[in-house]
């Protein structure tokens, strides 16, 4: 298949399977949410869960939920918008650029526009900061768009009154090779640039993220004039009526207008050395947040079932006090089948941390095998929930939870990329 024309939806073993495991975490993520709100809604300190009832909600349910139908009935190819990592429609993408990647750095540097950091914990962290303080964060994070089918390669930014919560910025992708817009027209990179106005609530997903003006042909302008009037090898070519001017909303439910023009920025005569080591943008290439977080829940999964496993087989006074609750102990003071649910405990602990380490390795098999493990604990505890509906309780949420964490990250799209190795 040519690339940039979208992905071909695959219909093979493992396609299929994936499909199963990405269905299944979705309704289990629901179940969860549920419980956590019954959990909430109730006197005392339980009230809150709501907040951890809303970051649930609003960051993973929401989210899949969003995927699930978007992959349904928005088309794959080149459309002229980018996407969220939910598949919502986003911003516009209202530039072009001919140049080599030194050559578009280059021009922007010179122009004064600063390459935002790549998401992490500590740049997340930091912009969180930065927001609430009202302190400068100049190359503060952008939110990762996706256009074909993957996110951006960088972005660059210009803060406005030393706020991150106010900023001009841009996102690039490089198009894939062969690749040319809708009409023939030849181009290495498309971008869309946008104006943060603000912080906010999400409409569509109630996620706290930035909001953009509504008239995107301005900050496409504006991008337009910083890089022309800083060098005058830069030139730019429109293609008129690209697309149809439209009113419209972006993936966190901001209104957009465009006018449909598409200016193309010539680059080729910025003077740029190449690059001796050219460094990989492709995100698809670096392994993702998803895989790292589903990992590290089970690894810390297997640690408290290991500790669980030496609490149990330690006699100690303290647990003398379980035979109040009515639980039976053994003579020596260890609990009664004791020696055999520690077993169980440790085996599932090794389990999860053979299975997390080959995960973060890019192991397919792993990350399959490990998702049904998630699978068969959450359809237990769903089973058991659907026979006495007080069999899962506030303590059991931990348990239940993890494993509902484990499935949604590693049956997402960006896991099953980085594990099976596929690029489309």
């Amino acid at each position: 298949m040519r690339q940039g024309r979208g992905v071909e939806r695959r219909t093979s073993g493992s396609g299929r399977l994936d499909a199963l495991f990405f269905t299944f975490s979705a309704l289990s993520a629901i179940w969860l949410a549920y419980l956590l709100l019954d959990a909430a809604i109730r006197p005392g300190w339980p009230w809150l869960l709501l907040i951890v009832f809303w970051v649930f909600f609003s960051y993973l349910v929401l989210p899949r939920v969003h995927r699930i139908l978007t992959r349904l009935y928005l088309p794959g190819y080149f459309i002229g918008r980018a996407r969220t990592s939910d598949g919502l429609l986003a911003d516009p993408v209202n530039l072009a650029l001919l140049g080599r990647e030194e050559q578009v750095h280059q021009m922007l540097r010179i122009a004064g526009w600063i390459r935002a950091d790549d998401i992490s914990v500590s740049s997340t962290r930091r912009i969180v900061l930065a927001t609430l303080r009202r302190q400068s964060y100049p190359r503060a994070p952008v939110s990762p768009l996706v256009l074909f089918d993957r996110q951006q390669d960088f972005a660059y930014q210009q803060e406005v009154a030393g706020s991150p919560a106010q900023r001009h910025h841009v996102r690039f992708w490089r198009c894939p090779t062969g690749w040319m817009l809708p009409g023939g027209q030849p181009a290495d990179w498309v971008a869309a640039a946008t104006f943060d106005r603000k912080v906010g609530l999400s409409l569509f997903t109630l996620q706290i993220t930035h909001k953009i003006a509504e008239d995107t042909d301005v900050e496409r302008d504006f991008l337009l004039r910083s890089v022309t009037a800083s060098n005058p090898t830069v030139e730019v070519e429109v293609i008129s009526n690209f697309s149809t001017g439209y009113h419209s909303r972006n993936g966190g439910g901001d209104l957009i207008q465009t006018d449909g023009d598409l200016p193309i920025v010539v680059a080729t005569g910025v003077q740029a050395p190449p690059s001796l080591h050219p460094q990989s943008t492709d995100s698809r290439n670096r392994r993702p947040a998803q895989t790292v977080f589903g990992a590290g829940v089970s690894m810390l999964r297997a640690v408290t079932y290991l500790v669980a496993a030496i609490v149990i087989l330690a006699p100690t006074e303290y647990l003398v006090a379980a035979a109040d609750r009515g639980i039976a102990l053994a003579s020596d003071g260890r609990l009664q089948l004791g020696p055999t649910a520690a077993a169980v405990l440790a085996v599932a602990a090794i389990v999860d941390l053979v299975l997390a380490i080959a995960v973060l390795s890019g192991t397919n098999w792993a990350r399959v095998w490990l998702m049904s493990v998630c699978v068969c604990s959450t359809t237990v505890a769903f089973l058991a929930h659907v026979r006495d509906r007080d069999a899962v309780t506030l303590a059991h949420l931990p348990v239940v939870g993890s494993s509902i964490l484990v499935l949604l990250a590693l049956s997402s799209h960006r896991a099953r990329e980085y594990a099976t190795g596929q690029r489309d």
